[in-house]
């Protein structure tokens, strides 16, 4: 079968097609398989960094703004000295969610 009629029955473009044909030509379907798995590994990786990301920065924003208890950056420390720190459950995420994550 030509490529022109092989492209028109399954409705891509020639150019299309000579994209997968160098892309995917000398694999195997076990290797094409394997690619694809890969891919899609990387991609939900990438996605649970990113949120990660987002959540340590939101940490970040909430600890570097005043508290609404006692309306200074850091509340009073504790008897022993030590600065008193903020709990966990008071911070929110940029959404208004609550933040899953101890401190």
């Amino acid at each position: 079968m030509k490529t022109a009629e092989l492209c028109r029955k399954y409705g891509i473009s020639d150019t299309t097609f000579y994209n997968w044909k160098s892309k995917y030509g000398g694999m195997t379907v076990s290797e094409a398989a394997r690619l694809r798995t890969l891919v899609d590994e990387n991609r939900r990786l990438k996605k649970l960094l990113a949120e990660s990301m987002l959540d340590v920065s939101a940490l970040k924003d909430l600890l570097g703004k005043t508290d609404p208890v006692c309306g200074s950056l850091r509340c009073g420390g504790e008897a022993d000295g030590r600065p008193r720190l903020l709990r966990a459950s008071r911070l929110q995420a940029g959404r208004g969610q609550p933040v899953g994550m101890a401190i």
